[in-house]
């Protein structure tokens, strides 16, 4: 072969290098480049959805269905669901509109990256009836719709934090719910005694036993009634006989009616949870709450809650000693 057809041969194969080596370097900047905004799928859901599931991850998948005017939580188990966490996340649905495709390689380290693999991916149906109305995978920024997996999205508004919850913050925490002033009467039992605590036109006065509690102070039961007004549960007690939570004989009941007969709400606070939690129960209906020491506390407390506190003795009497006057030596002494 002459000396011409050699370097010849060398540009072609150089040529053709470059040609691969530009493509190849191509191909990366492509990965995660937005796309054409063109066609972009629309999404369409509105307040008539009347049932959304959840799969996240590797927990429990997650059913909430509309029925009547209530949102219930019907898997993984039935429970009348947390209906401000459930409105949020069809407000969400409903603002959410594809903004962008992005052109991205999906591979197993990509997938696990953007939280779109199998156990992180959080997956989202809603539906009117039988007719599914949006259907999307959802990682940590982009998302997939009707799970075909090569076409990814960025989404204006997506807000995966509503849609990755625990069952038990699906559910209804609500155990109380009243306004403290209309509270004219508190009363508690446990092994301290029957407290009873009755609102007069001078404020609160206290007896334990049907003595009065001397000393006693009127600010804690205004922060009793504070702690539950709004009372909500911390998680709850599902499947555990009432002889293992302590509330077939509750260790502690608070009980507290309202004026003009409008209400009375009863609490019975059982065995310890975990740390300061305690179990409890309404004394009506079968659901078993766990409760934090600020309404366990109250349900078990004695007398000296209730009192205002005295100084030390010691230190009160310290401090009344006049002061001593110093002693300075007289050099002519």
């Amino acid at each position: 072969m002459n000396r011409q057809a050699l370097i010849l041969g060398g540009v072609v194969a150089t040529a053709a290098l470059s040609f691969v080596a530009y493509n190849n370097y191509k191909a990366q900047l492509e990965v995660g480049k937005p796309g054409a905004t063109a066609d972009l799928p629309k999404l369409s859901v509105g307040d008539d959805v009347d049932k959304i599931t959840i799969k996240d991850g590797k927990k429990d998948d997650i059913v909430l269905e509309k029925k009547g005017d209530k949102w219930e939580l019907t898997k993984p188990l039935a429970a009348l669901a947390n209906q401000d966490a459930v409105k949020s996340v069809v407000s969400n649905l409903k603002e959410l509109k594809i903004n962008e495709r992005v052109e991205l390689k999906i591979d197993d380290k990509v997938k696990k990256d953007k939280h779109l693999d199998a156990d992180q991916v959080l997956h989202v149906v809603a539906f009117k009836g039988a007719d599914k109305k949006v259907d999307l995978f959802m990682g940590e920024s982009l998302l997939q719709i009707d799970g075909k997996p090569n076409d990814i999205y960025k989404a204006k508004g997506m807000s995966r934090y509503l849609f990755a919850k625990e069952t038990k913050d699906w559910r209804d925490k609500e155990i109380f719910k009243f306004e403290n002033d209309n509270a004219i009467q508190v009363a508690i039992k446990n092994k301290n005694g029957e407290f009873s605590f009755t609102k007069g036109d001078k404020g609160w006065a206290g007896t334990l036993k049907g003595s009065t509690i001397e000393r006693f102070d009127e600010s804690k039961v205004k922060d009793l009634l504070l702690d539950y007004k709004s009372l909500s549960a911390d998680d709850f007690g599902d499947g555990k006989p009432d002889a293992d939570t302590g509330l077939d004989a509750s260790e502690g009941t608070v009980t507290i009616s309202l004026k003009d007969n409008a209400g009375k709400y009863v609490l019975n606070v059982g065995k310890v949870s975990s740390g300061d939690s305690h179990y409890a129960k309404k004394d009506t209906g079968n659901v078993t709450f766990v409760v934090g020491k600020s309404a366990s506390s109250w349900a078990l407390a004695a007398k000296d809650k209730f009192q205002k506190v005295v100084a030390d003795a010691g230190a009160d009497a310290a401090s009344k000693e006049p002061p001593k006057t110093a002693h300075h030596e007289d050099p002519n002494e």
